[in-house]
């Protein structure tokens, strides 16, 4: 009788693989080709962002009020690196699936799943050269940062780094929809097709959806477009981080069940429906993390420290009605400059939207009104400001307000300068570096061919 380690599969070392992996995605045209597309891209971004910063600058250098509205996160960081989430959404796919696609081609992919690779091993591996592709494709981008720098820009390191993990994160999630579509894809035009239809999908979800409640508010939370705007406004989200990391993960557990070719559909079907039902699971669960920081300098998403520190003390249950309509512009600015920042701030806040209409009858005058309940006393107010909100929720807690903090408030960076001599790094420049690695890259594979005379003659 065999024991029973006979019937283990050998392993083999990860380094060999990984390797190859990398290899192939940069010995293929797509990742130097796109490299070559974002230069231009998000150096016209760049220049058109610096210039318009120096045009708010030129102002803002004789008023110290102007200034504090100037923030690079928002005049130089976002429009840079919003031509690269462009050029992530529509090129990315088509360099993640350069890793599986060419394999399913040609055959090769049966003679990789023969070797002594767990299948996870093998699709983790390709998802590591996938995140090396988007490394590369992103130093036009991050040469931006430097020359931003090297000009005499301002950068906050915290809100910086945040930003780019955003755009790691959401280029991870694109890299795992073209695997994903390369694997369940006859060749690499359908993988393609597949890909741009989530992409751009969800571009449409995000217009047609957006400003919604209900269902429709839910539905538009899974557009692509979502998961880059928290960390545009400095914000670090712990529900947010959890959620995309796990359609990321669910993503790559659906990419190793249809890796294998030889498997019945049926069988592929019945695990990925459980995958599914975990993935949404995962998120129900992740939409139920509340707990975020707030990384900008400028800190948008907060009130001052003083005010943290006393709403953080008010520990009865606050409940706020709030009789608007969703996409009226007064909820939105309620939303974004008190209702967020309260649930961040005080540890039990409850926020129900009424969405009274402005003609409902029976209820003349209460669209528009936002009732505050602390405890078993209650106001109302019409206000969307925090300078009226907040002395109306401390004199519901019976608070004394606090004295305003000294050396607080924003400085702001404004920058008079010109970006336009960093064309020709954009242009020419990076272009050129980009052209020579690629052909030192593949210049190994390119072998003078040698006549045998002896075997014409």
């Amino acid at each position: 009788m065999r024991s029973r380690e006979a019937y283990v599969r050998p392993t083999a070392p990860i380094v060999p693989l990984l390797a190859k992996e990398l290899r192939e995605i940069s010995a293929g045209r797509a990742l130097w080709t796109m490299s070559l597309l974002v230069c231009p891209l998000v150096g016209y971004s760049f220049v058109q962002a610096v210039a318009l910063y120096s045009e708010s600058s030129a102002a803002a250098l004789q008023s110290p009020v102007l200034a504090r509205s100037l923030s690079p996160l928002d005049g130089i960081l976002v429009p840079t690196f919003g031509s690269f989430y462009v050029a992530v959404t529509l090129l990315f796919p088509f360099v993640a699936i350069r890793v599986l696609g060419q394999e399913k081609e040609t055959g090769a992919l049966r003679l990789l799943i023969q070797l002594p690779y767990r299948r996870s091993t093998l699709v983790l591996a390709k998802l590591c050269a996938v995140l090396t592709g988007w490394l590369l494709v992103s130093i036009p981008a991050l040469s931006a940062l430097a020359l931003w720098i090297i000009l005499g820009g301002h950068l906050a390191a915290p809100e910086t780094l945040n930003l780019l993990f955003g755009h790691l994160l959401y280029g991870l999630l694109v890299g795992g929809i073209g695997l994903f579509a390369a694997t369940i894809s006859d060749n690499s035009a359908t993988a393609a097709i597949v890909a741009l239809a989530v992409t751009i999908g969800s571009w449409v979800l995000d217009f047609t959806l957006a400003g919604r409640s209900g269902w429709s508010a839910w539905f538009a939370q899974l557009s692509l477009t979502q998961t880059l705007r928290p960390f545009e406004e400095g914000l670090l989200s712990a529900g947010l981080v959890l959620g995309i990391a796990t359609v990321i993960a669910g993503l790559t557990a659906l990419t190793i069940i249809w890796l294998l070719p030889g498997s019945h559909r049926r069988t592929k079907f019945a695990r990925s429906l459980v995958c599914l039902l975990m993935i949404v699971l995962a998120l129900g669960a992740a939409t139920q993390v509340r707990k975020s920081v707030d990384v900008s300098e400028d800190r948008r998403n907060s009130f001052s420290a003083a005010d943290e520190r006393l709403l953080a003390t008010l520990r009865l249950p606050l409940v706020i009605t709030v009789n608007l309509a969703p996409e009226d512009p007064r909820y939105i600015d309620l939303r974004r400059n008190v209702l967020a920042k309260l649930e961040r701030a005080m540890p039990d806040v409850a926020i129900v939207l009424a969405g009274a209409r402005q003609n409902a009858p029976g209820s003349p005058g209460a669209y528009g009104q936002i009732k505050y309940i602390y405890g078993n006393r209650s106001d109302v107010s019409r206000s969307t400001s925090p300078r009226e909100i907040l002395p109306l929720l401390y004199a519901l807690a019976g608070a004394q307000p606090p004295a305003p903090g000294a050396g607080e408030e924003y400085p702001g960076y404004p920058l008079v300068a010109s970006a336009d001599p960093t064309l020709l790094w954009f242009f020419v420049g990076l272009p050129l570096l980009i052209a020579l690695a690629w052909w030192w890259i593949r210049r190994p594979a390119i072998r003078p061919r040698f006549v045998d005379k002896g075997a014409k003659s």
